[in-house]
């Protein structure tokens, strides 16, 4: 099934053009839904591993078991076969959650992760009470996801004593991504338990993103420290290559602030710095996940010399412990249908090494400081690009755009918004399919989309670079302009 022809439109910005798109999965009459996408490509074809969430309502507390849809690339398209579910990826009387795939490329072995939750216990209903009925589950497959092996629960392992401090927590969703050292990374985030009140009756959280890694090719896993200020749900990974500062890890991550978090790590995700808002990213009212995928940056926008320009219009980047400000007070980040769990975080918190909030944050600073000599780096490009998907609408889930920042570590770096779908749109998850048979680099997106609601299908498309910087506004956004030429350019 094929996108219809465009209907927002601008004078000054002509007919914005569009990519074709498939529909993977759809609403079926009995009320079966589907829900968060995760999009995995497999070398050497690449096989394109599709999945979601089968839910027997649109409701979180209704979720059911996970499917998948391999595709294969061939000639600039790609052949889906049908979808089936994953009967592997499942524990006895819990309901399956959040599909987080990763592929180890040097054992060719992809690992699914998800989180496997008790009953229909909602995610409220553990945020309020301040007791987990989640369990971090994987299946693996060694055959490019045409078979999967039986369900790991790690949970004992991976999570340890640290879940008597959270309330629930959830992996990704969408995909993980594997470092230059061979580690493993699945983006995570937990609804930690800052206090309780009343006996324990009433429980005080606040979510952060965190990591769970693999330094053994996924024989034994761990998790990393928790971003340490900023309330951050949702995440998704990128490793980002910044010239003079190193290799740096980058998290972006969903928040109830108004706009997206972002938080880097010096150490591969064992810890993270403090996190600071994006600007440039809105959310929407409650917030909705998005995708952020890292490649390497074009040819030619690489310097000649070796060294990265300074550009007039680029902005300095300078970690810190403390914003300075503090967060107004909001609900959780959670995606569950008619409630959200209680918040009472602050945003800058008196000791960057409170209990529970990851180990060794003055570690992470001094090796920062030992990477950056001298004043903070300012760069107008990097040696790797981004690019992160997420729906434009500040009110609610509409119109899928796709923004790119060409320097990962300025908050303040990203573009305004190409739509790729117009209409209700909700999470979405990017990937690289690598060079077409013309050589561009291409990449996919996988995404929620509907005429009505966002939750009506799963869409798929196809896009190549050349075609994100036609489409494109020249620059980052201007500082607080805000939704305001979205806003003239709504549908009629």
């Amino acid at each position: 099934m094929l996108s219809s022809s465009a209907s927002l439109w601008c004078p000054s910005m002509g007919a914005p053009r569009v990519p074709e798109r498939t529909v993977l999965f759809q609403r079926e009459r009995s009320g079966l839904t589907y829900r968060v996408p995760a999009l995995l490509p497999v070398p050497p074809a690449p096989t394109l591993l599709a999945f979601a969430e089968q839910r027997l309502s649109p409701d979180d507390a209704h979720a059911h078991r996970l499917v998948q849809r391999r595709g294969t690339l061939a000639g600039g398209s790609v052949r889906w076969g049908a979808a089936r579910v994953l009967g592997t990826a499942a524990l006895e009387e819990h309901r399956s959650m959040n599909p987080c795939p990763v592929h180890d490329a040097r054992t060719a072995t992809v690992f699914l992760f998800f989180i496997a939750v008790r009953g229909r216990t909602p995610e409220a209903a553990q945020i309020a009470a301040g007791r987990n009925a989640a369990r971090l589950c994987c299946v693996t497959s060694r055959d490019a996801g045409r078979s999967w092996g039986a369900a790991r629960d790690l949970t004992e392992e991976a999570v340890g004593g640290a879940e008597q401090d959270w309330a629930t927590f959830a992996v990704g969703p969408g995909h993980g991504i594997q470092l230059r050292s061979g580690r493993l990374l699945v983006p995570a985030y937990t609804y930690h338990v800052d206090r309780r009140e009343c006996f324990g009756k009433i429980c005080r959280t606040s979510p952060h993103a965190f990591t769970f890694y693999s330094d053994d090719h996924g024989r034994t896993w761990r998790h990393g420290g928790l971003v340490p200020n900023l309330r951050s749900g949702e995440c998704q990974l990128a490793a980002v290559d910044s010239g003079q500062a190193g290799h740096i890890l980058y998290c972006n991550a969903r928040s109830p602030l108004g706009s997206r978090v972002q938080a880097l790590s010096a150490d591969e995700g064992t810890s993270f710095l403090p996190g600071e808002l994006v600007p440039a990213l809105a959310e929407t009212a409650r917030g909705c996940q998005g995708s952020v995928l890292g490649f390497p940056a074009p040819l030619f926008s690489r310097p000649r010399n070796g060294r990265w320009p300074v550009g007039a219009g680029s902005h300095s980047y300078s970690p810190h412990l403390c914003l300075g400000v503090r967060e107004p007070s909001e609900e959780g980040t959670g995606d569950t249908q008619g409630a959200q769990g209680p918040s009472g975080m602050e945003g800058c918190r008196d000791s960057p090494e409170e209990p529970g909030l990851g180990p060794g944050l003055s570690g992470i600073m001094a090796a920062w400081t030992s990477k950056v000599p001298g004043p903070p780096a300012t760069l107008s490009q990097s040696p790797t690009w981004l690019l992160y998907s997420h729906p434009v609408g500040r009110r609610a889930r509409l119109h899928m755009g796709i923004y790119l920042s060409r320097s990962p570590l300025d908050p303040h770096s990203w573009t305004e918004p190409w739509v790729i779908y117009e209409g209700p749109s909700g999470y979405s998850d990017l990937a690289s399919v690598g060079p077409t048979v013309k050589g561009a680099l291409t990449f996919a997106c996988l995404f929620e989309s509907g005429a009505r609601v966002s939750y009506e299908e799963i869409s798929f498309c196809m896009f190549s670079l050349g075609e994100v910087l036609q489409n494109l506004p020249p620059g980052p956004k201007p500082p607080g302009l805000g939704d305001k030429r979205l806003e003239r350019c709504r549908p009629s």
